[in-house]
C-alpha cells in the first residue's frame, strides 16, 4: 500500500526522533517472523524499556541522511526494524537473545553505536556484553577474591597458632 505524502513526513519525523532521542539503534531484519512471535518480541522489549519501530527502508535512510553519522551505513536487507534504547547495550543484547530464541529468523544486521554506523560484527560483540548489574559483581568479585584468599590464609596461621 502506498503511503502519501503526510504520512511519509511523519514517518521520517518518527525515525529522527528515535535517532535524536536513543543511544544505541540496532537496525533488524525480521523476514521470517509471524505477527505472534512479533507481538511477544514487542511486549517483552517495552517491559526492558526498549523501542521496536518498523518503517520503509527508504524513509529510514532519509532520516540518517539528514543525521550525518560517521562510518558506512550497512546494507539493510529484507525488511527492517529499529530497536532502541536510552541504554547503550540494552536493545542490542535483547535482540540478540531473541535472534536466539527464534533460531534466527530475527537478525541484528548493523546499528549506531556512538554516534556511527557499526556493522553486524560489531553490534553482536555491542550484543554479549553483559548488563551493568552483571559487570558490577563481577567487579566486587575480583576485587572480594584476593581479600578472601589472605582472611584464609590468616585464618590458617592463626589455627595453627592455637
Amino acid at each position: 500500500m502506498a503511503l502519501t505524502k503526510a504520512k511519509k513526513t511523519e514517518v521520517v519525523a518518527s525515525v529522527k526522533k528515535i535517532l535524536d532521542n536513543a543511544k544505541t539503534v540496532v537496525f533488524v531484519n525480521f523476514h521470517k517472523l509471524t505477527v505472534l512471535e512479533t507481538t511477544q518480541i514487542r511486549k517483552a522489549l517495552r517491559e526492558s524499556q526498549v523501542g521496536y519501530y518498523v518503517a520503509k527502508k527508504t524513509l529510514i535512510k532519509r532520516a540518517l541522511d539528514e543525521k550525518k553519522y560517521t562510518g558506512e551505513l550497512p546494507a539493510l536487507d529484507g525488511e527492517v526494524a529499529l530497536v532502541y534504547s536510552e541504554d547503550q547495550i540494552a536493545g542490542a543484547r535483547e535482540i540478540f537473545n531473541f535472534q536466539k530464541k527464534f533460531d534466527k529468523r530475527i537478525s541484528i544486521i548493523g546499528g549506531i553505536f556512538e554516534e556511527g554506523y557499526k556493522d553486524q560484527a560489531s553490534m553482536l560483540s555491542i550484543a554479549n556484553i553483559p548488563s551493568r548489574h552483571t559487570l558490577y559483581a563481577q567487579f566486587v568479585n575480583l576485587i572480594n577474591s584476593p581479600i578472601q584468599g589472605l582472611v584464609i590464609a590468616l585464618n590458617g596461621i592463626a589455627e595453627k597458632k592455637q
